[in-house]
C-alpha cells in the first residue's frame, strides 16, 4: 500500500503542470518558479496569475506567524523612536488567555523592527487580565517609567472588563501592578464594557485618562475621565457623551496646532459607518461639549469627520513633535485563498470585517481651517525607488493618454509583490467617472477597481467594485467617503501596495485602504466609463 502511495506522488508530480492559474499542482510567487516554462515570455504575456502573499509585509507590518490587532503606538522621547504596540492575535486563540501585547519600533512609519512580546498573557484562567485588551503607553519624564495601561479581559472575573497596568525602567523588564486596577462599578460604570484607556496632558497640567465604557444602569455608552498629577493615583472627574447608541472604542486625545482632537472607531456596524473618525475643537472642554449634539459639530471637512474606509479600524496616533502619523489594521479577508478569488469581497459583503490584519501607517495632515485628512508617510517614496518600466499590453478607447467613451481602459504590464503607482487623471467635465484595476489580465472575468465616483457634481467617493462579466460589481461596506471634487478637475493619485494591503491617496485630501489579494505579478489598469479622461505621469516603482 505504501509502495502504491508513493508511486502516485511521483506520477502527481511529474506529470501535472507546474503553477499557473487552472488547477496546477504548485503555486509560487517568484518569477522564475511561477512560469514552468523557462521558454514563457512572462513579461510579455498580460493574462491572469494566481500569486501569493508573503509570510511576513515589512511596510504595512504583519508578523511572519499571526496578525496584528490594535494598535497603542507612542513616540518614545527617551530612545527617539516610535514604538507601535498591538495585540497579537493567533489562528488557534485560547479560550481565556489570548492578545498579548506585542511591539514594533520605527523612527519613518515605513520600516520597522520587531520587539517581540512585551506583555504575555495571564498566567492562568482566572486572573483579571488573562486575557489583554486596547490600552496606551506613555513615557513619564518625572520618574523615568514606562507605564502601559491596559484592558484586563476575562469572563471568569467578577470584571469582564477592567483596566490594569505595567511598569518598565528600560522597556524590556515589565512589571505588572499587582496591587491596582480600576474598576467601572466603583464608579457607577459597567462591569462588562470598561476599556481602551488612553492617557494625554489635558490644559490643566494633569495627566487625564478616558474610559470607553457604559452606564452601571445600562442606557447610552460614556467615555469615562479620569485625571492623576503622578500617573499613579487616579481621580474620577466625570463622564461624556459618545454619539447617540454608537459605542466609540479606541479613543485618542492630542493637541495639535490650536485645535483639540479626539479620534475614536466607530463600532457601529453599518456598512457606511463603523470607521475611524474625529471631532474638533479649540479646547478639551469644547471637545467633550462637542459630543451632546453631534450631528451640528462634525468637522467641516464634508464628510463628518471620516479619515479612511471601513477597512482601516482602531486607529490612533503618535507624534515626534514635527510629524503626527496614525495606525491601524487592515482586516484580513476570511478564508484568505487567493485561489479562490471572491474573498476579495469577503468583508465587504454587508457583514463585520474579521478583526485583526496588518498595520496600516498614514500622515496626520492638518489643513488650514483645522481639519484633518490622512495622506502617505514621506518615508514611503524613498523607499519604493526602483523605477520599473510602464508599458500598454492592452487597450480600448485609448489614443495618445486620453481615454474616449463608456468601457475605455487601458492595460498595463505586471506589478511586484510592494508597488508604488503614481499617475495623473484630469476630466474634461464635472461628472467624468474613472477607476483604477487591480489583479486584472487579458483573461479576466472578474477584476477589482476603485471607481472615483460622481455622487453628485461637487462630490465623489471612491467605490470598490468586483467588474468583468463575473463580477458582482459594487461591494457594499468598503467604499471610501465623500470628498470634494478638485476644482480643476485634476486628481493626482498615489498608489502604494504591500502584498495584498492596497493604499490610494488623492490630491492629499482623500484616503482609501483596502485588502486586494492577487496584485503582485498581475496587470492592473486605468478605466473610463463615458466622457474622456486625460492620463499622464504614470510611473511605478518598488523595492
Amino acid at each position: 500500500m505504501k509502495k502504491n502511495i508513493i508511486g502516485l506522488v511521483v506520477y502527481l508530480l511529474t506529470a501535472l503542470p507546474l503553477g499557473g492559474v487552472g488547477g496546477g499542482l504548485l503555486t509560487s510567487c517568484s518569477d522564475d518558479d511561477v512560469i514552468g516554462d523557462p521558454e514563457k515570455d512572462w513579461a510579455g504575456t498580460a493574462t491572469f496569475f494566481n500569486p501569493t502573499d508573503e509570510t511576513g509585509f515589512s511596510t504595512y507590518y504583519n508578523p511572519a506567524v499571526g496578525r496584528c490587532g490594535d494598535p497603542m503606538p507612542f513616540f518614545d522621547k527617551k530612545v527617539g523612536n516610535f514604538k507601535v504596540l498591538y495585540l497579537q492575535e493567533f489562528t488557534n486563540n485560547a479560550t481565556y488567555r489570548f492578545h498579548p501585547i506585542w511591539g514594533i519600533s520605527t523612527t519613518d512609519g515605513s520600516n520597522y523592527e520587531s520587539l517581540g512580546e512585551i506583555i504575555p498573557v495571564g498566567s492562568n484562567d482566572y486572573q483579571q487580565d488573562a486575557a489583554l485588551g486596547t490600552g496606551c503607553c506613555y513615557y513619564n519624564e518625572k520618574d523615568g517609567l514606562y507605564y502601559i495601561y491596559y484592558t484586563g479581559h476575562n469572563g471568569n472575573s467578577k470584571y469582564r472588563e477592567a483596566i490594569m497596568r505595567a511598569t518598565s525602567s528600560d522597556f524590556k523588564t515589565w512589571t505588572r501592578d499587582e496591587l491596582w486596577q480600576l474598576n467601572g462599578p466603583a464608579y457607577g460604570y459597567s462591569s462588562t464594557d470598561f476599556r481602551d484607556p488612553q492617557i494625554f496632558e489635558a490644559e490643566d497640567g494633569q495627566y487625564h485618562m478616558v474610559i470607553t465604557t457604559r452606564p452601571a444602569t445600562g442606557g447610552d455608552p460614556k467615555f469615562a475621565e479620569f485625571k492623576s498629577s503622578d500617573m499613579k493615583n487616579w481621580e474620577h472627574v466625570g463622564q461624556f457623551n459618545m454619539i447617540w447608541d454608537r459605542v466609540l472604542e479606541c479613543p485618542d486625545i492630542f493637541k495639535m496646532g490650536n485645535y483639540w482632537y479626539l479620534v475614536y472607531s466607530e463600532s457601529y456596524k453599518a456598512s457606511w459607518s463603523r470607521k475611524v473618525k474625529y471631532m474638533m475643537a479649540t479646547s478639551w472642554e469644547a471637545l467633550k461639549a462637542c459630543f451632546n449634539d453631534p450631528g451640528a459639530n462634525w468637522p467641516k471637512d464634508g464628510h463628518e469627520g471620516i479619515l479612511d474606509s471601513r477597512a482601516f479600524y482602531a486607529g490612533k496616533t503618535a507624534s515626534n513633535g514635527t510629524d503626527r502619523y496614525i495606525w491601524g489594521w487592515c482586516p484580513f479577508r476570511s478564508g484568505g485563498d487567493i485561489h479562490e478569488m471572491n474573498t476579495n469581497v469577503g468583508a465587504g459583503d454587508g457583514n463585520e470585517p474579521n478583526w485583526s490584519g496588518a498595520l496600516v501607517c498614514h500622515k496626520v495632515i492638518q489643513h488650514e481651517d483645522g481639519t484633518l485628512t490622512l495622506g502617505e508617510v514621506p518615508a514611503m517614496a524613498a523607499k519604493y525607488n526602483q523605477s520599473k518600466d510602464v508599458r500598454v499590453m492592452a487597450s480600448n478607447g485609448y489614443s495618445n493618454g486620453t481615454l474616449n467613451g463608456d468601457d475605455a481602459y487601458v492595460l498595463y504590464n505586471r506589478l511586484g509583490t510592494h508597488n508604488h503607482i503614481s499617475l495623473t487623471v484630469k476630466t474634461s467635465n464635472n461628472w467624468d467617472k474613472f477607476g483604477i484595476s487591480l489583479v486584472r489580465g487579458s483573461d479576466s472575468k472578474k477584476y477589482y477597481t476603485m471607481v472615483v465616483n460622481p455622487e453628485w457634481e461637487d462630490g465623489r467617493k471612491v467605490n470598490f467594485e468586483q467588474e468583468g462579466e463575473e463580477g458582482k460589481g459594487f461591494v457594499e461596506g468598503v467604499d471610501g467617503y465623500v470628498f470634494q471634487r478638485p476644482s480643476d478637475n485634476v486628481y493626482n493619485i498615489d498608489i502604494y501596495t504591500d502584498n495584498s494591503i492596497m493604499v490610494m491617496y488623492i490630491n492629499d485630501n482623500v484616503c482609501y485602504t483596502n485588502r486586494i489579494y492577487g496584485i503582485q505579478k498581475n496587470c492592473w489598469s486605468i478605466n473610463n466609463y463615458g466622457g474622456s479622461i486625460t492620463v499622464s505621469d504614470v510611473k511605478v516603482s518598488q523595492y
